[in-house]
């Protein structure tokens, strides 16, 4: 296993071979618990990336025509060295990335499944044939590849991200150049070693590491790139709408959120608080989904949050690979600036700070990017708390007159990613189904993403999305034909 003394490089992987950028340039790894550098990857040139896209395109033209099922078992096989590999890639997640040793467990289990159910979606590629309005005539729709895709993946699930886009991408006939976050190319690399023993065709699945805009841009900007996955900020799917419209390239962007948990009078109060710690700290905050603000009627408020806060402080900060620890470092340090910024700022605008705020006591914390759980009290709607994304361990609670402010307040909001709804009166859940403006309510329960399911967001939150039968089709375009069999 890698260690934090033992610096590994690791080439990109374009056309089968492992490549050094051609000008030999590196992007260093750290360990976010130390600081420590413990890898570096190629900082791929755009000549680099051109290459990537030639090879790309011309594995695509054949691999297309494999059958769906053949290219489901190379997929099932990746999951298969994946299982074999469960415990390396776990600790090496850890190491990378940050999160408690359950925690990438849970990630690497999740990515077999994305594989999995990627592979066995091959023999359920559906068409359609309508009745034509001609004699002898035959109506259909093809659901075909777009060819060539770029899979752009966040820092916060490394390995997760590539099985949630490799799979569809490539069991449906595309063929794909993965693109790993800067802070976390690691994973990427070594899952591309996975990809190299079970035998894929060579530039049916190329890698490319690079820090930077100009590689990238040659990625997005290309005539060759027919669809371009992202999951990132709303800054990045701006800029990646700007990027793709001169080709008219289809995207599918997961994008940033900014999720309310909504706990109305007749809620549960200990299931709402249990829910609420789970899903603001899992990963140290960085998810997408993650409860990023509590709204809670004024009439629980106090029961509400003395017994958050009682929670909060079971939660244990310290070495991610230590099995009691439940909440490990941030992955970066520009991460934690920001959010530690957020929170001074709304102290300074009237909120308590009533847990955390800072960096933890202690020798083991003075290196690495840790923050201790934070909780605020007395925030108001358009504090800085709650009018950004925070990404990060900090809790903002505001409370609310009742289930229709909760509503207003999130409604009003630009982005539309997620919410959490926590309330036994069944006319309200009915209610916000049917006008809540995101792209997944959580109602009664705290956190989850099924592998049938599809996440997707709304407003800024992104179009499209991914997971389940409408992620498999998100990498499929239509394809309408008219048969004339008169002669």
């Amino acid at each position: 296993m890698i260690t934090t003394t033992q610096v590994q490089h690791y080439p990109s992987y374009i056309n089968g071979e492992w490549l050094d950028s051609r000008t030999r340039g590196t992007i260093e790894v750290e360990n976010p618990a130390t600081g420590e550098v413990f890898a570096t990857v190629s900082d791929c040139t755009p000549a680099d990336a051109q290459y990537a896209l030639e090879t790309s395109k011309r594995a695509q033209a054949s691999w297309q025509l494999v059958p769906a099922h053949t290219r489901g078992q190379y997929i099932m096989a990746l999951a298969a060295k994946l299982r074999e590999k469960r415990d390396y890639f776990a600790r090496l997640l850890v190491l990378e990335q940050g999160k408690t040793l359950a925690e990438a467990y849970g990630e690497v289990d999740d990515t077999m499944r994305y594989l999995s159910y990627s592979a066995e979606a091959a023999r359920r590629i559906e068409g359609n044939i309508f009745p034509s309005e001609a004699p002898n005539e035959r109506l259909s729709i093809y659901k075909v590849p777009y060819g060539v895709t770029i899979g752009l993946c966040a820092f916060n699930y490394p390995l997760a991200l590539i099985g949630r886009k490799v799979g569809p991408a490539l069991v449906t006939g595309n063929t794909m150049i993965l693109k790993p976050h800067e802070l976390t190319p690691v994973t990427a690399s070594e899952f591309m070693k996975l990809v190299d023993e079970v035998g894929l065709p060579k530039g049916v699945l190329n890698l490319v590491t690079a820090k930077g805009n100009a590689t990238a841009a040659v990625l997005v900007e290309s005539p060759i790139t027919q669809l371009i996955s992202l999951t990132g900020s709303t800054a990045a799917g701006r800029a990646m709408y700007r990027a793709a419209a001169q080709n008219i390239t289809a995207l599918t962007l997961e994008l940033g959120g900014k999720a309310p948990f909504i706990v109305c009078d007749d809620a549960d109060i200990d299931k709402a608080v249990k829910a609420a710690v789970q899903s603001r700290y899992a990963n140290c905050g960085q998810v997408c989904i993650c409860n990023e603000m509590v709204m809670v009627d004024e009439k629980i408020a106090d029961e509400f949050t003395e017994k958050l806060i009682q929670q909060v402080k079971q939660i244990r900060v310290g070495d991610p690979f230590d099995s009691s620890v439940n909440m490990g470092p941030s992955v970066s340090p520009i991460g934690l600036e920001r959010f530690h910024k957020l929170v001074q700022e709304n102290v300074q605008q009237g909120a308590e700070l009533i847990l955390g705020g800072k960096r933890p006591d202690g020798k083991a914390f003075e290196k690495g990017y840790w923050y201790e759980p934070t909780v605020l009290t007395h925030v108001k709607p358009h504090q800085p708390t709650v009018e950004s994304e925070l990404f990060g361990p900090v809790l903002p609670i505001i409370r609310i007159s009742g289930y229709e402010e909760a509503l207003a307040l999130t409604n009003a909001r630009e982005e539309g990613l997620s919410a959490y709804l926590y309330t036994n009166n069944y006319r309200r859940i009915q209610h916000a189904i049917d006008t809540m403006q995101v792209g997944t309510i959580f109602v009664n329960r705290g956190i989850v993403g099924y592998i049938q399911g599809y996440h997707s967001g709304h407003k800024t939150s992104g179009v499209g999305g991914e997971d389940g039968v409408y992620g498999i089709e998100g990498f499929l375009q239509k394809r309408t034909i008219y048969l004339d069999y008169n002669n």
